[in-house]
């Protein structure tokens, strides 16, 4: 399935109105969070990868229509406009980076210490070269002090990378960064069969 087919399935006529997205809230809910139990990696103690898709996607622009009342044609299309291309187009992952220090001094000061994690995240099939992340496509979010504590990230797999997976290659996870360094060999079963339905 290619991204034109992909970011057009959350068109404008898909959406609910926020009166039925009332009424199903709760079910959806629960199947969006049940959903994404599967897509969520914790990278080391303070980094978090949410893989997203057009279910993930879908639920994050009907909140924000929801949060922000919006049913006007030009919000819900900005609105679209903004998270559409979080959708995996079949040739890549995309994912949520969020890094975590509860405490706010801490959190200021690693920020800064982490300057430039997000293109050091990458993904690794098999015994392939890895795929490390191409981040923030949308706007810059480092700058000369610190990084951003959330991060989009896309990972481009060519043809190769996606046969090794489907023939049951194992999918490798890390950051390689000089002040966080960690790695996963081996994602979970139920982690990776989730994330090759992205190349479908």
């Amino acid at each position: 399935m290619n991204r034109e087919t992909r970011v057009q399935s959350i068109s404008r006529d898909s959406l609910l109105t926020l009166e039925s997205y009332a009424r199903q809230r709760e079910e959806f809910r629960a199947r969006v969070m049940a959903h994404k139990r599967n897509r969520t990696l914790h990278v080391g103690p303070h980094v978090t990868l949410i893989f997203e898709d057009e279910l993930t996607i879908r639920y994050q622009i009907q909140e924000m229509l929801r949060i922000e009342r919006t049913f006007d044609e030009d919000g819900i299309r900005a609105e679209l406009d903004a998270y559409g291309p979080l959708v995996p187009d079949g040739s890549n992952l995309k994912a949520t980076m969020m890094i975590e220090f509860e405490e706010p001094e801490r959190r200021r000061v690693e920020l800064a210490r982490l300057k430039g994690i997000e293109r050091r995240v990458y993904l690794q099939p098999g015994r392939l070269p890895k795929v490390f992340a191409i981040a923030d496509e949308d706007l810059q979010r480092e700058n000369d002090e610190k990084t951003s504590a959330v991060h989009f990230l896309r990972f481009d797999f060519d043809a190769a990378a996606v046969a090794a997976l489907h023939a049951s290659a194992s999918l490798a996870a890390g950051i390689d960064h000089p002040n966080y360094s960690e790695r996963i060999d081996a994602l979970p079963a139920e982690v990776t069969a989730s994330l090759l339905n992205d190349f479908d």
